[in-house]
C-alpha cells in the first residue's frame, strides 16, 4: 500500500470518527435535573433574601381572590386631578369627548366595584404630538402602589412611511422617512419587559376604590378606562363555531395575495422600517447589484411589545389561510415568538404565541395547528389588518425566574462579602455554614430553582442553549458550596463572575429578533408556494454576488456625486462607524439635499486617516465626531475654519451650553460645533443605602462621613481615577488623555475655585492654592480613604458591592439594559459639591462637573462656494430635528445602551429619557465646565496623570509633586506658543 493511499485512509478514518461523535452527541438524551428539585417548595423565601414588591409576590398574595365575570366601566369625566388635566371636546374619531392628561399630571377616579377580585386595566388612548417617545403611566390603587412593576408602564406610539420609496443615482432604493401617525389605540396595562405574557391583573375591593394614573412620560388622551374581567381566549374550535358556516365563494377559495414585509403600514417604533437583504437567493424581491428594500424586522425588532402591521384586502366573505415567510438566524438554541392579531384582536388562543425556531435561511410557516393543518380565518369582504407583535411567550416566565434568581444570588454574594471581604483568605475557615445558616439555606434553595430553570428552558426550546448553560454552572457551584462550605472562599470571585454571566444570559435570551420577507393570504383551495433555497440556487446566487463585487461599490452610501463636476459637492467624513454613516447619508438624501440642493458625499473613514489626508490636500470638507482636542489643534496649523465668520453662527450655538464648546475656542474664535458630550452623575443603590440607613450625599464632606459605614460592610465607593477605572468612563477625558479618567479631579479643581490655565492660556494654574488643594484632596480619597483605583463599576453596582459611584451619565443606559434584576432599586443624581461663598459672601453649593465630547469641524478651503455649502450642511446637522432623528435611529439600530449623547440641548430633551431623568441631567448640565484647549495642552493631562499615579503609588508629597509637574506643563506650553508665533507672556 503506497503512502498516499495510507494518508487518505487515515484522513477518512478521522472524518468518520468525528461524524460518529457528532451523531452520538446529537442523539444523546437531554440532561434532566428533575430529581434535584422534585418535592421541594420552590416558592418559599429565605428571610433577608426575598424580593419585596415583585409582581409574582403580588399574584401569590391574591391567588385565592375571585375573578369576577363582569367588566367595570370607569366614569372618565368624574375625576380629581393635579397638574394639566382637561376635557377635550369631540376628540375621538366618532367625535366624542376625551380626557387629556399631560406629563407630570395625576388623575384619580372613584370606581364602584360590585364584586371584589382581580381585574385587568384596559384603556383607549391616543398619544398626542410631543417628544416622540412612548408614553408611561404609573398605576395606584387606593393610594398605594400594588407592585413595583406598576410604575412606568409603557404605551407605544405609531409610525408609518412619510412618502414613497426613492431611488438614488446608483439605482439603489432609499427607504422613506418615518413619520408619526396620530391615531387611537386600545391597550391593556402589561409588562413592557415581556416576562409576563398576559396583561397585569389588579385587586379591587368591593365598593368604592380609588384608581390613579400618574403621567410619568408624555401627554395622552383617554377616551375609555375599564376594569376588564379576566377571560381566557377562545380555542380554535370555539372560534370556528362562532363563525358563519358557509364556506364562501370560489373567488374567496382561490384567492392568493402576497403582502411584502417591506410594505407594512404601521409600526410601533420608527426603527421597524424596510431593510435590504442580499444574503439569500429566495428573498423577494432580490438583487445582488443594487439595494432593493425586501424585508422588515431585523436587529431592531427584538423587544417584547414591538409590533408591525400590514393592511390587506380580500374580495369576498369567506375562509382564508395565512402563511408567514420569516427568518430567525440570530440566536441558536432560542426561539423568536410573535402574537398574531387580525383586525386588532387575537382571534383564538393558538395565535398568542407563534414560535420561529433558529434556521439559517427563510422559513415559510403556515399559521397552523400542531399537526400542520392550516387555521381557517373568517374574513369579510374588504380591508383588514394583520399585526405581528413580539412576545416572549412561554420564555417570559422562565426569564422572570432568571431575573429573580440573579437578584437573590446578588443578595447572597453581598451578605458573604460583608463578612469575608471581596478577596477572602483562602487559608482561613470562616465557618459560614454556622455563622450564616440562612445563607446556606438560600444557596441550597437557589440551586434547585436554577436546575428547574434549566429543565424548563430545555423543554421549551428543545435544546440546551449556550445562554442557559450559565444557570447550570451556578446551580452546580451552589451545590458544591452546600456540600463543602470551605469552597465558598476559594471560588468567591468565580461565583461573582458567574452571577454577572447569568444576568447577561438573561438579557440575551430576552431578545426575540425576527425578519419577515412576506405574508401570504390565500383561499382554502390554494397551496402557497414555499420558497426554499437548494444547493444549486445558493451556488448560483454566490457566483452572481462574486461577479457583481467587481463592478458594484458596496461601500458607497446613497447618492454618489462626481466631485470633479461643475456642481459643488460637499465631502463629509464620518469617523464613528458604518451604521452611523449609512443613517446619516439616508437623512442627507431624503432631507438635506432635497431641501437645499446641496450635494453631499458621505464617506466612512478611520480616524487615523484624517491627518494624512488633510496634509495631502485630499481631506474632507466637513468631518464628524472628531475628538474634543482636534478643532483647536487643526486651527493652530491653519487647517480648520472659524465658524464665527458665517452668518447665523450665534443662532446655531444658542442650542448648546457654553461649556460644550469651550474646548473649541481659541482667541475669540470657535473652530467646531459640539456634536456629542458626556459628563458625570452619581449613581446609588436605594436598597443598599436603606439597609445601612444612609442618605444620599450632597457634598464631598458628607460622602467621606459615609465611608466608615460603607467600608465597614466591606463595600466601596467608585470615583474615576487616573488608572482608567470604570470602562464606561475611559473616554470621558479625551480632551486631556485617552486612557486616564481625570474628570473628577477637574470637577474638584473648579469646585475649589481653580482653573486649568491662566486667562491668556500661557501657563497652567494647577499650582495655585486652589489647584493644590483640589489635587491633595483628590489623591487622599485613594491614599487615605482606600477608595479603589481600578474597578468594573457596572458589575459592582449591580451586585451592590459599590452602592455609590460617580460615572458618565451614559452608564444609565448600560444599567437599564444589562441589569434588569435591579430595576427600581437604583437611581442617579448630581455629583457631590463643595460649599463656597460668592462675591457677596453668600454661601452656595458648587457642583461644577467636567464636560467633554466630540465635534463637527470644517476643514479649511479657498473655495468660497464650497465653504458656504459646507456651512449649510453643518447648520442642518446641528439642528435639533436632525439630531433627534439621528439619535432615535441609532438607538433603534444599536439598542438603548447606545443612546446618542447629543450635545444639542433641545434635541437631548426629545430623546428617550424620562421626564424625571431629564430634570436631573439638565441641572447637572447647567453646572458643567469645559476646559480650553491650548498649544501644548496634550502635556497637561499626561503630566497630571503622572502626578496622580506618583502620589498614589509612591506616597510622595502631593503639593511638591503637582508643582513639579506644573513646571513641565508650562515649559511645553511656552515651547508650542513660540512655535506657533504666539505671545508667551
Amino acid at each position: 500500500m503506497n503512502k498516499t493511499l495510507q494518508k487518505l485512509l487515515i484522513v477518512l478514518g478521522i472524518l468518520a470518527a468525528i461524524i460518529c461523535l457528532c451523531l452520538v452527541l446529537t442523539r444523546r438524551e437531554k440532561a434532566d435535573f428533575h430529581d434535584k428539585y422534585e418535592g421541594v417548595d420552590l416558592s418559599q423565601e429565605v428571610e433577608g433574601m426575598e424580593r419585596v414588591g415583585a409582581y409574582t409576590g403580588y399574584i401569590n398574595e391574591h391567588q385565592k381572590d375571585a375573578h369576577p365575570a363582569n367588566d367595570v366601566k370607569v366614569d372618565l369625566f368624574d375625576y380629581e386631578s393635579e397638574g394639566t388635566v382637561r376635557v377635550e371636546k369631540a376628540a375621538t374619531d366618532d367625535k366624542k369627548d376625551a380626557l387629556f392628561t399631560d406629563t407630570g399630571s395625576k388623575v384619580t377616579w372613584n370606581v364602584n366595584v360590585p364584586q371584589a377580585g382581580m381585574y385587568r386595566l384596559f384603556i383607549d388612548y391616543k398619544i398626542t404630538e410631543s417628544r416622540g417617545v412612548p408614553a408611561e403611566r404609573t398605576v395606584m390603587i387606593n393610594d398605594e402602589l400594588p407592585f413595583e412593576d406598576a410604575r412606568n408602564i409603557s404605551f407605544t406610539r405609531m409610525w408609518m412611511d412619510g412618502g414613497d420609496v426613492k431611488v438614488d443615482n446608483q439605482g439603489n432604493e432609499i427607504r422613506p422617512r418615518q413619520v408619526e401617525y396620530f391615531g387611537w389605540q386600545k391597550a391593556y396595562f402589561k409588562d413592557d419587559m415581556g416576562f409576563v405574557a398576559e396583561p397585569y391583573v389588579f385587586y379591587f375591593e368591593k365598593g368604592d376604590n380609588k384608581l390613579t394614573f400618574i403621567a410619568d412620560n408624555e401627554p395622552m388622551l383617554l377616551s375609555n378606562v375599564e376594569l376588564k374581567a379576566i377571560k381566557d381566549k377562545p380555542t380554535y374550535e370555539e372560534y370556528l363555531a362562532a363563525q358563519p358556516q358557509n364556506a364562501g365563494s370560489d373567488t374567496a377559495a382561490k384567492f392568493n395575495l402576497v403582502v411584502q414585509g417591506e410594505d407594512s403600514t404601521l409600526r410601533s417604533e420608527s426603527s421597524l422600517y424596510a431593510k435590504y437583504d442580499r444574503s439569500s437567493p429566495t428573498t423577494v424581491p432580490n438583487s445582488v447589484t443594487t439595494t432593493v428594500l425586501n424585508y422588515v424586522g431585523g436587529e431592531a425588532w427584538r423587544s417584547s411589545g414591538q409590533w408591525i402591521e400590514w393592511n390587506f384586502e380580500v374580495p369576498e366573505d369567506g375562509y382564508y389561510n395565512i402563511m408567514v415567510k420569516a427568518r430567525q438566524n440570530y440566536s441558536r438554541g432560542s426561539v423568536s415568538s410573535r402574537t398574531v392579531l387580525i383586525d386588532g384582536e387575537v382571534p383564538f388562543a393558538d395565535l398568542s404565541e407563534i414560535a420561529f425556531d433558529y434556521k439559517n435561511d427563510w422559513e415559510c410557516k403556515d399559521l397552523a395547528s400542531e399537526d400542520g393543518t392550516p387555521f381557517n380565518f373568517y374574513l369579510t369582504k374588504g380591508q383588514h389588518t394583520i399585526r405581528l407583535e413580539a412576545t416572549l411567550g412561554g420564555m417570559g416566565g422562565i426569564l422572570e425566574e432568571m431575573e429573580d434568581s440573579t437578584y437573590r444570588l446578588n443578595q447572597i454574594y453581598r451578605r458573604i462579602l460583608v463578612y469575608t471581604g471581596a478577596s477572602p483568605d483562602v487559608y482561613r475557615d470562616y465557618h459560614i455554614d454556622t455563622t450564616y445558616p440562612e445563607i446556606m439555606q438560600a444557596m441550597e434553595l437557589e440551586s434547585k430553582r436554577l436546575y428547574k430553570i434549566v429543565d424548563d428552558m430545555v423543554e421549551y426550546s428543545g435544546q440546551m442553549a449556550d445562554n442557559i448553560a450559565t444557570a447550570q454552572t451556578i446551580a452546580q457551584q451552589l451545590e458544591r458550596f452546600c456540600n463543602k462550605p470551605q469552597k465558598i472562599t476559594t471560588e468567591f470571585t468565580t461565583f461573582k463572575d458567574n452571577i454577572t454571566s447569568l444576568g447577561t444570559a438573561s438579557l440575551n435570551l430576552s431578545e426575540t429578533k425576527l425578519d419577515v420577507d412576506y405574508i401570504v393570504v390565500s383561499g382554502t383551495d390554494v397551496t402557497p408556494k414555499k420558497d426554499k433555497a437548494n444547493f444549486f440556487t445558493k451556488t448560483a446566487h454566490e457566483i452572481k454576488s462574486f461577479v457583481a463585487s467587481f463592478f458594484v461599490d458596496y461601500n458607497s452610501v446613497g447618492d454618489v456625486y462626481d466631485e470633479k463636476s461643475s456642481d459643488q459637492v460637499v465631502k463629509v467624513w464620518v469617523l464613528t462607524g458604518r451604521d452611523q454613516g449609512t443613517i446619516l447619508k439616508t437623512m442627507v438624501d431624503d432631507d438635506f439635499t432635497t431641501s437645499t440642493g446641496v450635494k453631499v458625499n458621505v464617506e466612512i473613514v478611520d480616524p487615523g486617516a484624517l491627518l494624512n489626508a488633510v496634509l495631502a490636500g485630499r481631506g474632507p470638507n466637513v468631518v464628524l465626531s472628531v475628538g474634543a482636542d482636534q478643532p483647536v489643534n487643526y486651527a493652530l496649523r491653519g487647517a480648520a475654519e472659524d465658524i464665527t465668520q458665517f452668518d447665523g453662527w450665534q443662532e446655531v450655538m444658542s442650542h448648546y451650553s457654553e461649556s460644550s464648546y469651550e474646548q473649541y475656542r481659541l482667541d475669540g474664535h470657535i473652530y467646531g460645533i459640539p456634536e456629542t458630550q458626556t459628563f458625570n452623575v452619581m449613581f446609588y443603590r436605594k436598597d443598599v443605602l436603606e439597609e445601612m440607613e444612609l442618605e444620599v450625599p450632597n457634598t464631598w464632606k458628607e460622602l467621606i462621613e459615609l465611608l466608615p459605614t460603607i467600608q465597614g460592610n466591606n463595600l466601596s465607593v467608585g470615583i474615576p481615577t487616573a488608572a482608567g477605572s470604570s470602562g464606561a468612563a475611559a473616554a470621558s477625558t479625551s480632551i486631556m488623555s485617552n486612557a486616564p479618567d481625570l474628570s473628577m479631579y477637574f470637577a474638584l479643581l473648579y469646585q475649589y475655585g481653580g482653573d486649568m490655565y491662566n486667562e491668556e492660556g500661557t501657563k497652567t494654574t494647577v499650582n495655585t492654592e486652589a489647584g493644590v488643594a483640589a489635587f491633595d484632596d483628590y489623591v487622599r480619597y485613594f491614599n487615605d480613604y482606600g477608595i479603589p483605583t481600578v474597578y468594573d463599576f457596572v458589575s459592582r453596582f449591580r451586585s451592590g458591592e459599590m452602592p455609590i459611584g460617580i460615572a458618565p451619565y451614559s452608564t444609565y443606559n448600560t444599567l437599564m439594559v444589562s441589569a434588569p434584576e435591579i430595576r427600581g432599586l437604583w437611581d442617579f443624581t448630581l455629583i457631590p459639591g463643595t460649599y463656597r461663598k460668592d462675591a457677596n459672601g453668600k454661601q452656595y453649593l458648587d457642583r461644577s462637573d467636567f464636560i467633554t465630547g466630540s465635534a463637527t469641524m470644517m476643514i479649511k478651503t479657498d473655495d468660497e462656494a464650497l465653504r458656504l455649502a459646507s456651512w449649510e450642511f453643518m447648520k442642518w446637522w446641528a439642528k435639533a430635528d436632525t439630531q433627534v432623528r439621528f439619535g432615535r435611529e441609532i438607538e433603534a439600530l444599536l439598542g438603548s445602551s447606545a443612546r446618542y449623547a447629543t450635545a444639542n440641548r433641545d434635541a437631548f430633551a426629545n430623546l428617550s429619557w424620562s421626564t424625571e431623568d431629564i430634570k436631573v441631567l439638565d441641572e447637572q448640565w447647567d453646572n458643567t465646565v469645559g476646559i480650553r484647549e491650548v498649544p501644548g495642552g496634550y502635556f497637561t493631562g499626561r503630566h497630571i496623570s503622572n502626578a496622580i499615579r506618583k502620589v498614589i503609588n509612591e506616597k510622595v508629597d502631593s503639593r511638591e509633586t503637582i508643582i513639579d509637574y506644573s513646571i513641565l506643563i508650562d515649559e511645553e506650553i511656552k515651547k508650542k506658543r513660540i512655535e506657533f508665533g504666539m505671545p508667551v507672556d
